[in-house]
């Protein structure tokens, strides 16, 4: 049957269907980042913030087309994560506004919806880039005003924009040299793409297929609930190594477990998390498929009884403090710390699970603070940290760290002595006296700078760019210390992950004091997946 209206029942399965096609397809969307590092996620981001506004949808008992558009919206604004998550969250808050007032949306309608969408998008980001998702955000919504003047169907129209955005995707590396070096085109544009074919399944009968547990949003741990509504007791957290790993076999394994289930990651390493009355059986079927690493099980009906009794103890102390301090960071010794810093609020995330803006207003609403500095430690945090902060009342700073040592630095600059704009300018000009080294891994043959990379060499990254390609990681580790420091530096800080052992960089470190004499050299477990190094450079 040929549609040429869409109303909001109809709206709703197109959500539902766009959200499960960039589910379905969101590994290819995150094999074309341009990086080859193993947190290379653009489609695990847009899918855990499109599910979020399917999510949101599902629940709604009102079907007109505003309410559902609104929906969409809201859903997408809460659970985005990454920049590609956040810049998603406002296309379509830009087509919930071109959907007010509406009953039904005819081609007219949609066109000038997704029109009023890329201008949204565009206006949210301080300095657009053409050859992302915002150019493919913007083809659509031109090819739509244009196609809007001939006589068709719905169906047709939705897969004559498909066939332009992806004509447009594949030049993409024609406008950003980073994607023609890596040979591909850009992630983003092709996850907007693929919510656009769901659009197009459910237009055309596509069957949307029940699911009644939600694998993919991560809910906090910490929620104010009786000890009787807690169903599953156990936060269970581990990642797994192996080789070949399929994921969405892993998540049906396991997703009778419990709820609040979160797979991520890729076929050499996978982060679990769930919330499970049976911890050891979820943990058996891990060693199945690999070996396990940072495992951590959380009793949270005891983790609850301790919050209500220290509610208890606190109560009637409700006086705002001046200052709060919320980070972003992976592994237990940087989460540590951040910790002996006296920042209030540690989010789990970063380098492989971005928070959502969500994730990071909760933190925002725990702090009982007029002001409160909020260090993302992540370039692709740092959009969700504002969408967060325009969500608050109280006065948020984000400070744009862009990795831990950076956050570490700003938070040692941070001194509750001062006033705002002094602190502000502190921490500010922290971050610029650090420079930032990672050693992780590449997960893919690519060309990165004239370099030839192979699937499983060593990278050496330096302030985001990677400066060294080996197969040795302590080689690969003294090769980039030596391409990052020089002679005003003074301190060469190393925060070694979970895979490396205190020896290896004790080791290291020996190593790097005898070539650089007049340097201090110290040693700190990071306990960070995935990197095996992070540096800091001062």
């Amino acid at each position: 049957m040929k549609i040429k209206y869409i109303d909001g029942i109809l709206l709703k399965k197109m959500i539902i269907r766009g959200a499960q096609c960039l589910e379905e397809n969101k590994q290819e969307v995150d094999s074309l980042n341009v990086f080859p590092v193993p947190d290379g996620d653009t489609g695990t981001n847009m899918s855990l913030t499109m599910n979020s506004a399917k999510k949101e949808v599902q629940e709604l008992s009102d079907d007109t087309v505003e309410k559902i558009s609104q929906g969409l919206a809201n859903g997408l604004l809460m659970g985005a994560r990454g920049n590609s998550g956040v810049i998603l969250s406002q296309i379509f808050r830009g087509f919930a506004k071109g959907c007010e007032g509406k009953e039904k949306l005819g081609i007219l309608d949609f066109s000038q919806a997704l029109k009023n969408a890329a201008d949204t998008a565009y206006k949210a980001v301080m300095k657009p880039i053409e050859g992302t998702i915002l150019t493919i955000a913007r083809e659509i919504g031109e090819k739509a005003v244009e196609l809007s003047k001939e006589q068709m169907y719905m169906d047709d129209f939705i897969k004559k924009l498909i066939e332009h955005a992806e004509k447009i995707l594949d030049k993409t590396p024609d406008m950003l040299k980073v994607l023609k070096e890596a040979g591909v085109v850009d992630a983003g544009g092709k996850g907007l793409i693929f919510v656009f074919y769901g659009f197009y399944e459910a237009l055309t009968g596509k069957e949307i297929i029940s699911e009644p547990i939600d694998y993919n949003i991560h809910k906090n741990v910490n929620v104010n609930i009786e000890n009787t509504d807690i169903e599953f007791g156990y936060c269970t957290e581990f990642m797994i190594k192996g080789k070949d790993i399929n994921i969405e076999k892993f998540k049906r394994t396991i997703v009778n477990y419990g709820d609040s289930m979160l797979v991520v990651g890729t076929a050499d390493l996978v982060k679990v998390h769930i919330h499970t009355n049976h911890p050891g059986q979820v943990l058996e079927h891990g060693i199945k498929v690999g070996q396990l690493v940072d495992i951590k099980v959380d009793n949270m009906r005891v983790q609850h009884q301790n919050k209500m009794l220290e509610g208890d103890l606190l109560q009637g102390e409700n006086e705002m403090k001046e200052y709060g301090i919320i980070t972003v960071t992976m592994g237990d010794g940087l989460s540590n710390i951040f910790k002996d810093l006296n920042v209030d609020e540690v989010i789990t995330g970063g380098q492989t699970m971005n928070p959502s803006t969500q994730d990071i207003k909760d933190a925002i609403d725990k702090i009982k603070a007029k002001n409160i500095f909020i260090l993302p430690n992540n370039s692709n945090i740092i959009l969700a940290a504002n969408q967060a902060k325009e969500l608050s009342d109280k006065n948020i700073i984000v400070i744009p760290t862009k990795t831990a040592p950076e956050g570490i630095s700003a938070a040692l600059a941070y001194n509750k002595e001062l006033g705002v704009d002094e602190n502000i300018e502190n921490m500010t000009e922290a971050i610029k006296s650090v420079k930032t080294g990672q050693i992780t891994y590449s997960v893919r043959n690519t060309q990165f700078n004239e370099m030839e990379i192979k699937e499983g060499d060593i990278l050496g990254i330096s302030d985001g760019n990677i400066v060294n390609v080996g197969k040795e990681i302590e080689k690969e580790a003294y090769d980039t210390i030596e391409k990052i420091v020089d002679e005003d530096d003074a301190v060469i800080t190393i925060f070694y992950g979970e895979e490396i052992t205190k020896e290896q960089a004790d080791d290291l470190a020996e190593k790097l004091s005898d070539k650089y004499e007049d340097m201090d050299v110290e040693v700190y477990y990071g306990g960070q997946p995935l990197y095996y190094y992070i540096f800091s450079v001062e």
